[in-house]
């Protein structure tokens, strides 16, 4: 049975995206939040990431009941192309609507002030769509002009407690404690080395919308101890040029401690997206990480939005830089333009010889406004499996 550590008690750290994982936890896709343009789309993309991650580890694919059908046959639709290990894959029956699990989901942690054995930690912080849970009606998901589902309160109510339900239901390899922070934020927002250092966006954390009254010291001090980082690199980001207020995830990743691949947005889209990139560019430039190293930076060109044909709206993600770490791989989104899409992979697999890097086509997740690793979420091992 798990239970929940209360607020300002604990230490913990939050492992780097290279850890070991007990399984990936990822979300088919709901009605209630995608218009039907994207839906069929975005159903295969996570069919797609399912296949390819069982090839390395087992995945946990959380459906709505009634959509448990569509979840097995398109699983099985999409397995010969990419093959995995059909063993592997758990669908489960749950209320959940968005497949960011990387945002909605549990932020999985270790445990550091006092021995944890076999014990496992997960953090709930309280996911509030993006900080927009109290006015979700004046905000689009995108500027497409499309029909995007309105959630009622039900839903909403099913997003805010997934983590908590998420939690309360993991007993293997062993039961989850939940620890309650006293910040609200979304994982995507949080890209750290595992080695004292974090990559984060003043626009999606140091927000009103998302922890009114709180101190910039307060937050620091409350991501310190969450997530066991001793130092933090913010950027500015954007409010409001997305609906996540700019996640780091988006941008930037880290390969191991001290290098990171950094996200060039193609010229074509807005430019405050290239000012984005140049921003970070130059504080990361500027900048050392918690051990003291400089940062290598290393530059992964987008694609043209044009490869997804006649949009509505100028910004698809289209980020190779949203790449998702299992065991022994990686898992690269490929977006149609051969180009960049080989230069991707030659990069990653340059970056990290050791592991299999793996391509999987995406169509609808980019459409939608997200990518791979916005669409993932690791779940830990006990301290005494971890390698």
């Amino acid at each position: 049975m798990s239970s929940t550590i209360k607020k300002g008690i604990g230490r913990y750290v939050y492992p780097a995206e290279t850890s070991r994982h007990a399984a990936t936890i990822l979300g088919f896709p709901s009605r209630y939040t995608l218009p039907p343009a994207y839906y069929e789309h975005a159903c295969t993309d996570i069919a797609r990431l399912a296949s390819a991650i069982s090839a390395f580890e087992p995945v946990r694919l959380y459906t709505r009941p009634e959509d448990v059908a569509n979840a097995q046959s398109t699983v099985s639709l999409v397995s010969k192309k990419y093959p995995g290990d059909p063993t592997n894959i758990t669908i489960i029956p749950f209320l959940t609507n968005h497949l960011w699990v990387r945002d909605t989901g549990p932020v999985y942690v270790r445990r550091t002030d006092e021995p944890s054995n076999q014990q496992r930690f997960a953090i709930n912080f309280r996911f509030s769509e993006w900080g927009k849970k109290d006015d979700i009606g004046d905000h689009d998901r995108a500027s497409d002009g499309l029909d995007w589902p309105i959630m009622a309160p039900e839903q909403i109510r099913e997003n805010n407690t997934f983590a908590e339900r998420v939690i309360r239901s993991d007993a293997s390899p062993s039961p989850v404690t939940s620890v309650e922070s006293e910040i609200c934020l979304e994982g995507g927002a949080l890209v750290v080395d595992g080695d004292g250092t974090l990559l984060a966006t003043e626009s999606s954390i140091l927000n009103e919308n998302r922890n009114p009254g709180m101190s910039r010291e307060a937050i620091e001090a409350e991501l310190k101890r969450v997530l066991g980082v001793e130092k933090i690199i913010w950027f500015p980001g954007r409010k409001d040029l997305d609906v996540t207020d700019v996640h780091a995830d988006a941008e930037v990743s880290f390969v191991r401690p001290g290098v990171v691949v950094l996200s060039r947005p193609h010229p074509s889209v807005p430019s405050a997206w290239m000012e984005i990139h140049e921003e970070i560019k130059e504080i990361l430039s500027h900048s050392v990480d918690a051990k003291g190293r400089p940062f290598e930076v290393h530059i992964v060109e987008e694609p043209d939005p044009a490869i997804f044909g006649d949009l509505a709206y100028e910004e698809p993600a289209t980020n190779y830089v949203n790449f998702y770490f299992v065991n022994g791989g990686l898992i690269l989104p490929q977006f149609g333009d051969q180009r960049t899409d080989q230069k991707a992979v030659e990069t990653l697999q340059k970056l990290c010889p050791d592991r299999n890097v793996q391509p999987v086509n995406v169509t609808g997740l980019p459409l939608a406004g997200g990518v791979i690793h916005c669409a993932t979420q690791p779940v830990l091992l006990g301290e005494q499996n971890q390698q």
